[in-house]
């Protein structure tokens, strides 16, 4: 107990013997006990008004003259105050640094409450977004950025990937969103001009497109004579043949790049039209069939099981393409007599091609990469097995395509596990 309660507690103790020794003189103990006892309350009813009119009243008004533990109470409630202040300035600067620095990046920043509407913004959003202020606060940010793609994106409440569209004041500026949860589901927004990266990305599919189209001609010009002199082979000398022979291989690798290229070049710049139903399992027999002839003598197993949806929306040649070069690619880098498993299965709300071997692997640190273009786990297998290094680019571009996407588990030395899966 605190030396002021010891005080007030003593000073009571003296009034109730005070008033005691006075009722016993007046003969009314009693009545002069309780009399004491209501002017003492009637203090502290007195005190505590004092103090709600004090804390209603400015910060700086003075401090109410009394004595006692009320006393205590009005010097340290002042104290309170002061340093609350202090917080409170100092937390103060520190929200208008914050704001200051945020004010000049170049990138919009927005807060967003658990409801989804705004509660602050930089002036890069303004400009960016087109928002105002103060009429815009405490609107849903759904309704102000008015794209279908942004409110599927800001709903689903999924931002390991960030989404690119548009501005809505600016459709020649693309805008990349990138949203973090914080907080009791509040969102923190971050809006990056990415248009020149836009314009780049557009010149380099011009330019592989032209590219691949411009080298087509020659090639096959080459590629042409080269036959044509392999065919008369036995009446060159021994070393043209061997020459003959790489040039040969050489060019039908181009080609192989080339087709490759051009149809990467078709899925990025092609716009989607109406899917059509797609036969699977006529599709994955027949590419299956051909990944045995593939096979030929190199003794391979290749199972196939379907138990899923009979037809998928989507395009017959793109699917081919993907299907094709997951089960070929199998077949090259699964050593003689191995093990392939082709599975059609629904599962978990998606439609699902598993294609498992027990093949070499690919360590983890490759995985993340495979689809990259002309990436290889191992360059030095690229005159074995005679691939471009672009096929699960294609087969991750057809998958964008209809909305699905790529799974990859591996581990070395016991095989791959490539799973595609569609939305139903």
């Amino acid at each position: 107990m605190t030396q002021v309660w010891r005080r007030e507690l003593r000073r009571l103790s003296y009034l109730i013997v005070l008033a005691l020794s006075a009722g016993y003189v007046l003969h009314q103990p009693g009545w002069m006990l309780a009399l004491v006892l209501c002017g003492y309350l009637g203090w502290q009813l007195l005190q505590l008004s004092r103090l709600h009119r004090w804390l209603r009243s400015p910060q700086n008004a003075p401090l109410p003259s009394t004595f006692g533990i009320w006393g205590a109470i009005f010097a340290e409630t002042r104290q309170l105050q002061q340093r609350t202040l202090r917080y409170q300035h100092k937390l103060q600067s520190v929200i208008n640094r914050i704001q200051d620095s945020t004010a000049a990046l170049q990138d919009a920043v927005l807060m967003v409450d658990s409801h989804g509407n705004l509660e602050w913004w930089n002036q890069a959003a303004q400009e960016f977004l087109g928002l105002r202020s103060p009429v815009d606060v405490g609107q849903p940010v759904t309704n102000l950025i008015r794209d279908p793609a942004f409110k599927t994106y800001f709903d689903k409440a999924d931002y390991q990937d960030a989404l690119t569209i548009p501005s809505p004041v600016n459709k020649n500026q693309h805008l990349m969103f990138s949203i973090t949860l914080f907080g009791r589901r509040d969102r923190l927004l971050l809006v990056h001009d990415v248009t020149r990266l836009k314009q780049l990305e557009e010149m380099r599919k011009d330019f592989v497109a032209n590219v691949s189209h411009e080298l087509r001609t020659p090639l096959t010009v080459l590629s042409g004579y080269v036959e044509t002199m392999g065919m008369a082979a036995e009446m060159l000398p021994q070393r043209w043949q061997r020459m003959l022979s790489q040039m040969s291989e050489q060019s039908q690798r181009m080609e192989a790049i080339i087709k490759d290229l051009l149809a990467l070049s078709r899925l990025e710049t092609t716009s989607k039209q109406q899917p059509l139903p797609v036969a699977v399992k006529p599709l994955l027999e027949q590419i299956c069939a051909d990944a045995r002839a593939l096979s030929n003598d190199r003794g391979h197993r290749i199972e196939l099981q379907l138990s899923g949806p009979a037809n998928i929306a989507g395009f017959s040649d793109e699917l081919r393409s993907a299907f094709s070069n997951l089960i070929f690619n199998a077949v090259k880098y699964t050593p003689d007599g191995g093990e392939i498993h082709v599975e059609w299965v629904e599962q978990d709300k998606h439609a699902c091609l598993t294609v498992r071997d027990n093949g070499i692997g690919i360590a983890a640190h490759h995985i993340p990469r495979l689809t990259e273009r002309f990436y290889r786990a191992d360059p030095s297998r690229s005159k074995e097995t005679g691939g471009t290094g672009l096929g699960l680019a294609i087969v991750k571009h057809v998958l964008m395509r209809h909305g699905g996407d790529l799974q990859i588990d591996s581990e070395m030395g016991k095989g791959s596990t490539f799973v595609c899966r569609f939305p139903l």
